[in-house]
C-alpha cells in the first residue's frame, strides 16, 4: 500500500512531549485513493455533545472501529466499535511499523469544511492508560493543528497536517499538552482524520 520512499520524519522537539511528524507517509496517489474509500465505506455519524450545559451537534462526523468489546468514551459520548474492515486493517499495519505498538482502536473524524472543528483537548481518557501512543493520519484538505502547553503559556506550536501525513504523539505529551483543529473562515475542502490508539 505504501511507497518505498518517504520523506524523513520531523521531530517537533517540544518540552514534556514526544511528537514526530511524517509528511507524505502515504504519497498523494495513495492518500487520495484512501480518502475516496473512507468517504464511501465508513458509516459516519454525528453525535450530540454537552457544552456549558447545552446540547449541540458535534461539529464533525465520527466513526469508531476496533477490537470487539472495547468501547471508547469522551466528552460524555460512548461509542461502540465497528469491526475492522480490510482497508483500516491495512492502514493500521502500516503505521504499526513505525509506532512500535499494536493499536486496538481507531477514531475517525470527518471535517466537512472549515466550520467543522475539534476544540482544545488531550487524549488522556483513563482507558488509554499512562503515556498513550496516538497515531494520527490525515487525508484530504490540509488543516492547521495547534498545540499548547498546560502550564507554560509561552509554549505553543502550529503545524499544517498535509494529505497523507502521520503525526505520532507518545510519551508524556497528553499529560502536558492540549491540541485542537480550529475552525477557519477560509474556503476549504473536506478532511478525514484517523486517530489510532490502544484501549486498555
Amino acid at each position: 500500500m505504501n511507497s518505498l520512499f518517504q520523506p524523513e520524519p520531523i521531530p517537533l522537539n517540544l518540552p514534556d512531549a514526544d511528537i514526530i511528524y511524517y509528511p507524505a507517509f502515504f504519497n498523494k496517489e495513495e492518500a487520495d485513493r484512501i480518502y475516496a474509500a473512507l468517504i464511501n465505506e465508513i458509516p459516519w455519524q454525528q453525535d450530540e455533545i454537552r457544552v456549558f450545559g447545552k446540547i449541540h451537534p458535534q461539529p464533525r462526523l465520527t466513526a469508531l472501529f476496533g477490537n470487539e468489546g472495547k468501547p471508547y468514551a469522551y466528552s460524555n459520548i460512548k461509542m461502540q466499535p465497528h469491526p475492522w474492515n480490510p482497508l483500516l486493517q491495512k492502514i493500521k499495519a502500516q503505521i504499526e511499523t513505525v509506532s512500535g505498538t499494536t493499536f486496538t482502536t481507531v477514531l475517525l473524524n470527518y471535517y466537512r469544511d472549515g466550520k467543522d472543528s475539534n476544540g482544545w483537548h488531550a487524549d488522556n481518557e483513563k482507558e488509554l492508560g499512562t503515556n498513550p501512543i496516538i497515531g494520527s493520519l490525515s487525508f484530504g484538505a490540509e488543516r492547521t493543528f495547534q498545540l499548547k502547553h498546560n502550564s507554560d503559556k509561552d509554549q505553543k506550536k502550529s503545524i499544517i497536517l498535509e494529505n497523507g501525513s502521520l503525526l505520532l504523539m507518545k510519551g508524556t505529551t497528553q499529560h502536558f499538552w492540549k491540541h485542537q483543529i480550529p475552525k477557519t473562515a477560509k474556503p476549504i475542502g473536506p478532511r478525514i482524520n484517523l486517530t489510532f490508539r490502544v484501549i486498555k
